[in-house]
Order: structure tokens, then C-alpha cells, then sequence
């Protein structure tokens, strides 16, 4: 890098220019919120409703409010139909109706209209300012636009919104934090760069993916976090070292090979650790997670891909002159070999079981709020209410009962036609079962609509072609398939709910192919794949990382050690948002509007994330000790020593890594809020409580065994140092 430190600058100044124009557009590529469960249940009943029964999968709800009016006269909705005169003329319109569900007692000031559209997802989403343009509010109303198009709009608005935002917070206080740690402005300034170069080049290959592959919208969030995040880490941990190895070294090119071979080889470990973690959610199958684990895996690789190449060529460039343009005299600011961390070692080294009992007890209490955590899938939640489509969300589901808004659908496929007397009497048979199970409030078919009557005379009605159509129309029976609606006595995301679609799913009846789909059944396969593969994420991220570390610390016992830290850093950070998520702590505070459960998948991310992230601090702490004890063979003296050196780098690096993620607790996004939280709070405990009191409590516990390993992994010894 240092040889051909001017040719390698220039490459990655084009790579950066070229990709950024691209990376402008990304967020605009990304049309999908990735939770759909494909191949689930729900997911097949979902398609056989649209591709047997015309059932729009695409619908936009248009909730309109007027204060002091009835909007449930003849006149104000006579009025409303004539204001969506253009709306109806649009060609991929395929109908506008009145949702027909009751409205609840006090909210006859509440009318919603459904619009059908004849478009999948992402066509539908490019034509929503267009259908948004058609929508026009009568005189004395408002109107508000929600529903999938409209909600994965605002989503996508809020995403590049949040984006700006975070940057607006975090960059301008990471650099002041890299002032103080490094002292001039060129230093301070190295780090900005990789981190932004990282981001923009991920985001700008993103773009040519997203061409071919369809990819969540919170990817971009995802992006800007970790590599704003890593990047900065990987290369303040890179400059620190080489202005060391600038002291010690007969010249700058031996100054940038040994910052390569020292901190340059922690980060290659470093970012391992981290992917492996991101890796680990490829195991949930939801594109959510796969988008999520795609764009994490880009950036964090091209985060160590830039700091040991371009950074690395820049640091040659500039020689001894990154010391110039000294902003923060000395005096101010933080000494990497301050004596304070190497007390410090020593003192939680006198009382280490104390210690560990103490503070590993407040970690594990501060997990407890875990076994009390529900789970849930928001959809427009995710979003505050001054969102319109979330807004307008919020008022049809006080307006109108969620039950008979999203109820269970159940897809019922005959062998002849549903229209004969040998299918009625196969779909009564089953409709009669659903209507016996316990939970079932009421139970909705094509035969209930034409009233009491036996199988005979039902077949004979349906024999008038008017009587059929009328049910096509209604897209309740059509050829070979039936539609039964199911409504539940309990609300939607209630457990009964979710023990009810798994006993409904439990019932069969020869001759009939049955699918139970709809938002309740949607939702439980899509916990249901969360939850299921949980168990393989903690065994691969766990078990992948110890055999990693295994070989970058040459011992059996350090890795362990820091899988077992870093679960409880991790586990407590879970902790306290489930705290704040769900039972409302702080919720007004940190402006948080959806309280009462946590993301189904904010547990998955948090471990895959905070696992990679905090497993940086364990390598630079026990590299930097594992140096020390192959010079000294003490184990005492190498875990003060290296905690004397590393420590005011990791409480830099953990504090610009908290104000980055942290910045995301205040953008619009829930997700991106709880993210942030608990990724801001395991880095917090964890370069803290962790770091700086258990892992030396525990270096000294175990004493030299920390170095124990089968010969032919072991550490060479301070006296085969001394003899070569």
C-alpha cells in the first residue's frame, strides 16, 4: 500500500465518485418491505385468492374525517364518490367501494373508501403520486391515503429522511470526539472519510442489485448505520496505531507495514467476527433479513477493504504530517497510555470474584424484562403519526373493529365445481367445524350470503347465472375455489388468536384443499419463522465466532470467555428495549408511538448486529494483551498493559459508535429507533462494565489457563521470544 500508495488513492477516489451518483438513487430502488413469509401457508392462500378468485393483493384505504358531519349519509357519501371521479378513470383502477364493515359507536364522523388496483407492489408503488394526485378532499373534509402502496411510500420517505438525519447528528459529534482523541484536524478527519466512503460505496452497488433483486426498504438504514459505525472504529483503531509505530519506526513505510501487521490484522479479525454475526439471519427466511444481512455484509467488508487499502495508502501519503493542524492542545485531550486504565486493571484485579458475582448479576437482572417480551409484526406502526398513511391507519382501526377489517381467510379448493350439490355440502360440512372451534365469533361464505337453505335448494339457486355472478363479483366463489371469512372473538395479534389459525389449520376434510390465510395467519407464520430459527442462529453466530477466535487468540478458554461476555452485554441491552418498547418506559420521552410489543425481528437483528459489533472491542483488548503476554509471559502485567493501551481507544471508539447508532433512537422509523437503542446499549455496557471490570476479573481468575491451548494452536512464550 505504501509502494503504490498514489495509484491506490486514485482508484478509490474514482470508485467513490462513480458510485455515488448511484448511491442517490438506492433508496428509491428498494419497493419491499421483506416480510412476507413466501412458501408459508399464508402465502399460498394469499396467491390462490388472487390467481383463482380475482382477490386485488394491491389496495389503497382512503380514510376521510369531518368534524360535526355524518359521514354516513347519503349526501356526504354521494359527495365523496364524485370527488374520486378522476381516481376512477385511471386505467389499472379496477374498483372503489365503501368498506362495508360496521362502524364502532362514536364514529359516524369516519368513512373509508377501498381502492382495488390491478397492479402487484412495486408497479402499484410507482404510480402512487399519481393515484395520491387523484385524490382530492370534498369541502369540510380531510382524506387521508394508507393501505400497502401508501405505506411503503412514507416508509421509503422516512427511510431517506432518517438517513440525513442520523448523518446531521452523528457524523458532526464523532468528529469533535476524534478531535479530542487525536488532536488534529487531519487525523480526526481520516476516519469521516472511510466511514462515508464505505457507505457510498455500498449503497452505489446496491443500486445495480437491486435491479435483478427485489430488497427490503430498511436496507439503506442498515447500511448507514454499520458503516458509518465500523468504518469510523476500523479506522481510528488504524490511525492511533500507526502514530504509535510512527515513534518507534525508522521510516513511514515501516511505520504503515507494521500498523497493517498489528491493527490492520485485528480488524480483518474484527470484521470476521461482525459478518459472521450478519450471517447468522440468512437463516430466517424472509427478505427482510436476507436484504439486512446483504447490505451489513457489503459495507463491513468494504469497511476493512478501505481501511487497509486506501486508508493505508493515505496514511503513507501523509507521513508525520498527520500531526499537523493541531486544533485540541494535549492537555485536552485523551492519552492512549493514560495510567488511569492500567489502576484500574489492577484494582478490579485485587477483587476479581466480587466483581464478577456483582456485575454479572446486574447484567443478568437487567435480562429478566426477556421472558416477558410479545412479539409482534407491525405495519404502519412502524411510522409516527404525523405519517399520513399511519395516521389515516390509526383512525380506521378506532373507526371500524380490526377482526372484521383483517380477519382470517380460509381458501377452500373442491374437486368439481363449488357451484354443485357435492361441494355445497363438503364446504358446510367444513364451514359447520370452523363455527364448532372455540375462538370462532362468526363464520362467512358465499352459502351464508344467500341465506338459510338445504344443499339441494342452494345448488338449484346457484344454477341462475345472476346469483353467480353477483358471488364472483363479490370474489367469494369462483370454479373450484371458496372463500370463508372467519372472524375471531379475540383481536387480531391476541396469543388466543394465534392458537386459533393453528386449530383451524388442524382441520380436514376429505375432498377439500384448505389454506388458512389472511393478516392473522400472515402474521403467525411470520413469528413462527422467526421463532423457529432462532435456535440455529444462536448455535452458528456462537459456535462460527468461538472457532474464529479460537485461532486469532491461540487459546480455548478467550473465546469462550468473550462469546459468554458478549451474550450478556447483548442480553441486557435486549432488556432494557423491551422495557422501553413495550411496557413505555421513556416511551414519550424518546418520542416512541407504538408501545405494547417488540418487532418480531428485533431480537434476531440485535443478536446478529450487537454480537459482530461488540466482539471488536474483546479482538483489540485481548490482541493487545495477547502481544504483551508473548513478550512478558505475565499474565497480570500483559492484562494492565493492554488495557492501559487500548483503553481510551475503545471508550472512543464505543462512544462514537453509540452517538452513530444511537442517533437513530431519534428518527421516524420504530425499528431503526429499537435498533438503535439496543445497539447503542450493548456497546455502551459492553466497552464499559465489560472491558474495563469483567474481562480483567476474569483474566485474573483464570490466571495463565487463559493461554492454554493444544500445542500445535498454542502462543509462542516470552522465552522463545527471548531466544530468537
Amino acid at each position: 500500500m505504501h509502494r503504490f500508495r498514489w495509484l491506490v488513492l486514485g482508484i478509490c477516489v474514482v470508485l467513490l465518485l462513480s458510485f455515488a451518483v448511484f448511491a442517490r438513487a438506492t433508496p428509491g430502488m428498494l419497493k419491499d418491505n421483506g416480510f412476507t413469509p413466501k412458501g408459508s401457508e399464508s402465502d399460498r392462500g394469499f396467491i390462490q385468492l388472487r390467481d383463482d378468485l380475482g382477490v386485488p393483493l394491491t389496495m389503497l384505504n382512503l380514510v376521510y374525517q369531518g368534524e360535526g358531519l355524518d359521514m354516513t349519509s347519503k349526501d356526504h357519501q354521494q359527495t365523496i364518490m364524485e370527488s374520486l371521479s378522476e381516481l376512477k378513470k385511471l386505467p389499472y383502477v379496477e374498483s372503489v367501494k365503501f368498506v362495508a364493515t360496521a362502524r364502532n359507536e362514536g364514529y359516524s364522523d369516519i368513512q373509508a373508501v377501498t381502492v382495488s388496483l390491478k397492479l402487484d407492489t412495486d408497479p402499484a408503488l410507482e404510480k402512487y403520486p399519481e393515484l395520491k394526485q387523484a385524490v382530492h378532499s370534498p369541502p369540510g373534509m380531510k382524506v387521508y391515503v394508507t393501505g400497502g402502496p401508501a405505506i411503503l411510500h412514507d416508509m421509503q420517505e422516512a427511510s431517506k429522511h432518517d438517513i440525513a438525519k442520523s448523518e446531521a447528528i452523528g457524523l458532526p459529534i464523532a468528529l469533535i470526539v476524534l478531535l479530542f482523541v487525536f488532536g488534529t484536524l487531519v487525523a480526526a478527519v481520516l476516519p469521516m472519510i472511510v466511514g462515508i466512503m464505505s457507505v457510498t460505496l455500498t449503497l452505489g452497488i446496491t443500486y445495480f442489485i437491486a435491479q435483478h433483486q427485489s430488497l427490503s426498504n430498511f436496507l439503506p438504514n442498515m447500511v448507514t448505520m454499520l458503516g458509518l459505525a465500523v468504518g469510523i472504529d476500523y479506522a481510528l483503531f488504524l490511525v492511533s496505531r500507526f502514530r504509535e509505530e510512527l515513534k518507534v519506526q525508522n521510516s513511514v513505510a515501516e511505520a504503515v507495514a507494521m500498523t497493517c501487521q498489528t491493527a490492520g490484522k485485528s480488524i480483518f479479525f474484527s470484521g470476521i467476527a461482525v459478518l459472521i454475526g450478519l450471517v447468522g439471519m440468512l437463516f430466517v427466511d424472509l427478505t427482510f433479513f436476507r436484504s439486512l444481512c446483504l447490505g451489513g455484509v457489503i459495507v463491513v467488508s468494504i469497511s476493512v477493504v478501505v481501511a487497509n487499502t486506501m486508508l493505508l495508502s493515505l496514511l503513507g501519503i501523509l507521513g508525520h504530517r498527520i500531526n499537523s493542524l493541531q486544533v485540541v492542545p494535549k492537555r485536552f485531550r485523551k492519552q492512549e497510555t493514560s495510567r488511569f486504565w492500567e489502576r484500574i486493571a489492577y484494582m478490579v484485579m485485587r477483587r476479581p470474584v466480587l466483581l464478577v458475582v456483582l456485575v454479572g448479576g446486574a447484567l443478568l437482572y437487567t435480562m429478566t424484562p426477556i421472558g416477558h417480551m410479545k412479539l409482534s409484526v407491525p405495519n404502519a406502526e412502524v411510522l409516527p403519526p404525523t405519517y399520513e398513511s399511519r395516521y389515516g391507519s390509526d383512525l380506521m382501526k378506532a373507526a371500524y373493529d380490526p377482526r372484521m377489517m383483517g380477519p382470517i381467510q380460509i381458501v377452500v379448493r373442491t374437486e368439481s365445481e363449488v357451484w354443485d350439490e357435492a361441494s355445497i355440502g363438503l364446504i358446510r360440512t367444513y364451514s359447520d367445524k370452523v363455527k364448532a372451534v372455540s375462538g370462532v365469533k362468526e363464520v362467512q361464505s358465499y352459502l351464508t350470503s344467500l341465506g338459510q337453505h338445504t344443499d339441494a335448494q342452494l345448488a338449484e339457486m346457484l344454477k341462475n347465472t345472476a346469483v353467480k355472478s353477483q358471488i364472483e363479483d363479490n370474489k367469494l366463489a369462483r370454479g373450484h375455489t371458496a372463500l370463508l371469512v372467519v372472524v375471531p372473538e379475540k383481536a387480531t395479534d391476541d396469543p388466543s388468536t394465534d392458537g386459533l389459525v393453528r386449530e383451524l389449520r388442524g382441520l380436514a376434510i376429505s375432498g377439500l384443499d384448505i389454506a388458512v390465510t389472511g393478516g392473522p395467519a400472515y402474521r403467525l407464520d411470520i413469528i413462527d419463522r422467526i421463532q423457529n430459527e432462532i435456535p440455529v442462529v444462536l448455535i452458528f453466530v456462537m459456535g462460527v465466532t468461538y472457532f474464529v477466535l479460537l485461532f486469532a487468540f491461540r487459546s480455548v478458554l478467550l473465546p469462550l470467555k468473550a462469546v459468554l461476555m458478549n451474550m450478556l452485554s447483548l442480553g441486557a441491552s435486549l432488556g432494557i428495549v423491551v422495557l422501553v418498547f413495550q411496557q413505555g418506559y421513556m416511551a414519550d420521552m424518546l418520542h416512541i408511538t407504538s408501545i405494547g410489543y417488540v418487532s418480531a425481528t428485533l431480537p434476531v437483528i440485535i443478536f446478529c448486529v450487537v454480537f459482530g459489533i461488540s466482539m471488536d472491542y474483546e479482538v483489540f483488548l485481548i490482541s493487545r494483551i495477547m502481544e504483551e503476554y508473548e513478550e512478558s509471559g505475565d499474565n497480570d502485567r500483559s492484562t494492565a498493559a493492554g488495557l492501559r493501551k487500548t483503553g481510551s481507544l475503545i471508550t472512543s471508539a464505543a462512544f462514537i459508535l453509540v452517538v452513530v447508532v444511537g442517533s437513530f433512537i431519534f428518527t421516524d422509523i420504530e425499528i431503526m429507533k429499537a435498533l438503535g437503542l439496543g445497539l447503542g446499549l450493548a456497546v455502551l455496557i459492553d466497552a464499559t462494565i465489560v472491558r474495563v471490570m469483567l474481562v480483567p476479573a476474569l483474566m485474573k481468575l483464570l490466571g495463565d489457563a487463559n493461554w492454554w491451548a493444544p500445542k500445535w494452536l498454542r502462543i509462542k512464550s516470552h522465552k522463545a521470544a527471548e531466544k530468537r
